[in-house]
């Protein structure tokens, strides 16, 4: 899945400061790279490494298989407990509480752990080491020298390096291109195109529209913010991520929130609320919906259910307004799926080599072969055969150009935020509320962060 998807809201680790000791949170502890460019962080080969896996849309047999046995092979006969599963938050809150931490997460699924909450908490491990030590490819370059800069970007909490993102994701709407074929339809590239292909659709008894109401209404809240950066460019998200003055009161945020709520009305399927994305996303390779929007992970999400006539393209947000700031083909592109370091586990230090080893060229090559999804490390893809959506995706990308809707940040910044504003969306999205409420009420709820002198503030100028 991603990085930043929602879970609990704010407050996840507030007794962890006093759990036990009644002071402040022990500072987490520091780590220098040292000269040995095999061994750079000083692991003790014998010590055991504990590695906590979302087992979600891609899995967790690419750390099982792939990650861990590359770790193995680098020191032999050390154990490495492996843990998957699909309640993040569930499972690992209550060790955090009592310290007992993992030395690697996989933050991420429905209920992914707050990670700026972790953070003021000192349990995330400093990451520069990391990017500053020798790359396993070539030890003459360092890691942050041989990835994607936006992994930099966004791995900062306070100024500080502390997440990793290691895929690369687009997010926009998913369609059958083998149907769309097969029917002699065109994807739209305006909003009059795409309610003219949702009168279509109906008299097919196909939803134009549709996404998971019950477990995934965050993949329509970023369609939403993703809509609105397209109305009025990504100064809208940069302001919603900054908590700046009336950023969800502005004019490009209530007009893509009242489209979409039009889309949902006329052309969507009210039952689907109920329904989960697993239980969504079979409906649409039965073709009873056109468009998901989601992110490119679905394709090896849905493998073992997508019927061989079924092709998943990537369609970019059709033309909103006639001003649109962004043109059409416009696409979010993003670095996610999170993982982080326990700064008081047992073993950190082996923890940021496994994060080094997931960097290799071998590491990141072996997890698109397994996952069929790209990561951030640049060149690992090279000469691999990879799926319709992802070609599809690669291509959207390519077209796109400098016209890349920038990635959401608060969802990892004011997790409470984006929690609201997951519930908000179904609300909005099911007519409870108006667009104009919705948009009122999460500037309530970011004005009332924003006062809040116990959250940390993040700012992007980006």
């Amino acid at each position: 899945m991603t990085a930043f998807v929602a879970g609990p809201g704010a407050g996840l680790l507030s007794a962890c400061a006093t759990a036990g000791t009644g002071g402040e949170p022990a500072p987490a502890p520091s780590i220098t790279a040292s000269a040995d460019a095999r061994n750079p962080f000083g692991v003790d080969a014998k010590k055991p490494l504990e590695v906590v896996i979302f087992s979600g849309g891609y899995g967790d047999a690419y750390a099982r298989e792939l990650h861990q046995e590359l770790y193995k092979k680098a020191f032999p006969g050390v154990t490495i407990e492996h843990n998957a599963t699909q309640q993040i938050g569930t499972q690992l809150r209550p060790r955090f509480v009592a310290g007992d931490v993992p030395d690697v997460l996989n933050n991420s699924g429905p209920e992914s752990m707050d990670l700026a909450a972790l953070a003021a908490e000192g349990h995330l491990a400093d990451l520069a080491p990391l990017f500053d030590a020798p790359s396993i490819d070539d030890p003459a370059k360092r890691v942050r020298d041989t990835i994607t800069p936006a992994v930099i970007d966004n791995a900062k909490i306070d100024g500080k390096d502390l997440v990793l993102n290691y895929t690369v994701s687009h997010r926009a709407l998913w369609y059958n291109a083998a149907l769309f074929a097969s029917m002699g339809w065109a994807v739209p590239t305006t909003w009059a195109e795409f309610t003219a292909l949702g009168e279509q659709a109906k008299k097919e008894g196909i939803a134009l529209f549709a996404y998971p109401g019950q477990k995934g209404p965050y993949y329509q809240l970023w369609n939403l913010l993703y809509t609105a950066a397209k109305i009025g460019g990504n100064q809208v998200i940069i302001d919603i991520d900054n908590l700046a003055e009336g950023a969800w009161n502005a004019e490009p945020v209530k007009q893509a929130v009242t489209a979409w709520v039009e889309i949902q009305a006329k052309y969507g399927e009210k039952s689907y609320f109920g329904l989960d994305h697993t239980q969504t996303q079979v409906k649409h390779l039965r073709n009873e919906v056109l468009f998901y929007p989601v992110g490119s992970w679905i394709e090896n999400e849905m493998a073992k259910d997508k019927p061989d006539d079924f092709e998943y393209a990537i369609a970019p947000i059709p033309d909103v307004t006639a001003a649109d700031a962004m043109p059409y083909g416009a696409i979010q592109v993003g670095v996610g799926e999170n993982f982080v370091v326990g700064a008081k586990g047992e073993n950190p230090q082996g923890g940021l080599e496994y994060l080094r080893i997931m960097l290799s060229k071998e590491g990141a090559r072996g997890f698109t072969e397994r996952t069929k999804n790209l990561t951030v490390v640049n060149g690992a893809a090279e000469g691999l055969d990879l799926p319709a959506g992802l070609m599809s995706a690669a291509r959207a990308q390519d077209s796109a150009g400098a016209n890349i809707i920038t990635e959401a940040r608060f969802e990892g910044w004011y997790k409470e935020l984006f929690d609201y504003g997951t519930a908000q969306t179904n609300a909005v999205m099911a007519g409870r509320i108006t667009p104009e409420r919705f948009c009122a009420d999460l500037q309530e709820k970011a004005d009332a962060i924003k006062d809040d002198a116990s959250v940390p503030k993040q700012t992007r100028s980006r």
